[in-house]
């Protein structure tokens, strides 16, 4: 009896193993419904991306550095060019540059403080003068024809033709800055910031605007992943849907940034905020300004620092237009560490009223200040628009006949190096005779007060002596 049940048992257990194997067999074999089903990728890989542009295979790239692309910007079909032309016109640029940079080198090795042009760029500078003297007086009958026949076939899938539109050489100078920002934005692509479907908020409804965002913010990832985010106006605080933020807004008791109100006029007001104290409001406003600016690192360390939040009121309460940050106590003397003017209000003369009153906190401590580098783009154009204007009003106003540049930043608060360069770029500085010179243009002079006098809103009144006073009884 014993060795009838361990027969029989050791027959189950053969049957059960060659079962088994069998199984496995068959998932390894070309029955297709025993396969393992395959992994499904996200569309934003690069095998499912390809050129919007009709016709496009998506092979070469306007650069001539890569393979395929996946945009418009990095389309040959697009801009009327093959693959093989890209990479032509990729060589040609890599040689001038190799060209420009050598001479460049021989130059710097034995004049290290010309001040002349250099032979080679008085014969470019003919060069160019020659190319665009030959620039055509305009379209022939026959070119507008096919211009239009090419608008009327391609729309604007296509690029216009753009040849005898300018001169060769500025058609050219317009072709390689295409070329490189079709390469900084490959840069960006494989790198992993710009793809479908990335972590990256792509709008944010803010009071009662609904903004596109420029950059990554590193919130959350529970909030990242949303493409539109919900913020607070007032106390900042970000949400992930409209019901959650009508149901903040109605109970939501902040109607302005904490801190101290240390400026007032009519509907302008500027509130000093302690990251220390409000901690989680300049986080906040830390993170809504990266949306909007490239190279601001600093998110959550905001103790360190001061807070000036511009607003402006109506019967709703004080709304967001713009801040500026400065280090309690800043070894290198910077009087900003970040400035960000919000999207709905850049150009009406915040982004200026903010420098200024930096400035003027940097003349209360006695100080000379600096913003601290590097600025973003739209920055550096605000800062220098302001510089050109208080060396205008300086030179407007000075009446003696030897200027100092110490003098003058005693006067402004401005740097000395800020000052220089300034006048570099106005021309209003040359080397003669073993010393630099400071001279007074008064062409520049003329068109500044022209201005001044046709500007409705002088953001300088703004100086009033009771922010002095009042920040000196603080």
């Amino acid at each position: 009896m014993d060795d009838t049940l361990k027969s029989a048992r050791t027959f189950l257990i053969r049957k059960q193993i060659i079962y088994l194997f069998s199984i496995n067999q068959k998932d390894s074999g070309s029955d297709p419904s025993h396969r393992p089903k395959r992994r499904r990728f996200h569309e934003s890989y690069n095998f499912n991306m390809k050129c919007p542009t009709p016709g496009c295979n998506s092979l070469g790239h306007l650069t001539g550095k890569h393979e395929r692309h996946f945009s418009i910007s990095g389309c040959p079909l697009y801009h009327n060019l093959s693959a093989d032309e890209c990479k032509v016109k990729a060589i040609e640029r890599e040689k001038q540059e190799e060209e420009r940079s050598q001479g460049q080198n021989e130059e710097n090795r034995h004049a290290t403080r010309h001040q002349a042009p250099t032979p080679r760029q008085v014969r470019y500078k003919e060069k160019v003068m020659e190319m665009r003297k030959r620039r055509d007086s305009g379209l022939t009958k026959d070119q507008k024809e096919k211009y239009m026949e090419h608008r009327q076939t391609h729309g604007t899938t296509r690029e216009p033709l753009l040849e005898n539109i300018t001169s060769d050489y500025d058609l050219e100078l317009f072709r390689k800055a295409q070329a490189r920002a079709a390469e900084d934005l490959e840069k960006l692509r494989l790198q992993g910031q710009i793809t479908e479907g990335s972590n990256m908020i792509k709008t944010i409804l803010f009071g009662r605007y609904e903004l596109d965002t420029w950059y990554h913010s590193p919130y959350p990832e529970e909030y990242a992943r949303l493409g539109r985010l919900y913020i607070c106006e007032f106390c900042l605080k970000y949400m992930k849907s409209q019901t959650i933020l009508r149901r903040h807004m109605a109970k939501c008791v902040w109607k302005h940034p904490p801190g101290d109100e240390v400026y007032r006029k009519g509907a302008i007001s500027v509130f000093e905020v302690d990251g220390k104290k409000n901690k989680i409001y300049c986080q906040n406003l830390c993170l809504l300004a990266k949306l909007f600016l490239d190279h601001k690192t600093l998110y959550y360390d905001v103790e360190p620092f001061l807070f000036y939040v511009m607003t402006e009121a109506d019967n709703t309460g004080c709304h967001l237009v713009g801040y500026f940050s400065k280090e309690k106590n800043s070894f290198l003397n910077y009087n900003v560490s970040c400035i960000l003017t919000m999207p709905q209000y850049m150009r009406q003369g915040y982004g200026k009223m903010l420098i200024d009153f930096s400035y003027l906190l940097s003349k209360v401590e006695e100080k000379v200040g600096s913003p601290e580098r590097p600025l973003s783009d739209l920055g550096l154009i605000s800062y220098r628009s302001y510089w050109k204007e208080v060396l205008l009003r300086y030179m407007c106003n000075f009446k003696g006949k030897e200027i100092s540049i110490k003098e003058i930043s005693q006067e402004t608060a401005v740097n000395p190096v800020d000052i220089v360069s300034t006048l570099q770029s106005l021309q209003m500085l040359k080397y003669w005779k073993g010393k630099h010179l400071v001279l007074k243009r008064q062409d520049l002079i003329d068109e500044w007060k022209a201005k001044e006098t046709k500007r409705c809103v002088n953001y300088t009144h703004f100086k009033v002596y009771f922010l002095i006073s009042l920040l000196k009884d603080l």
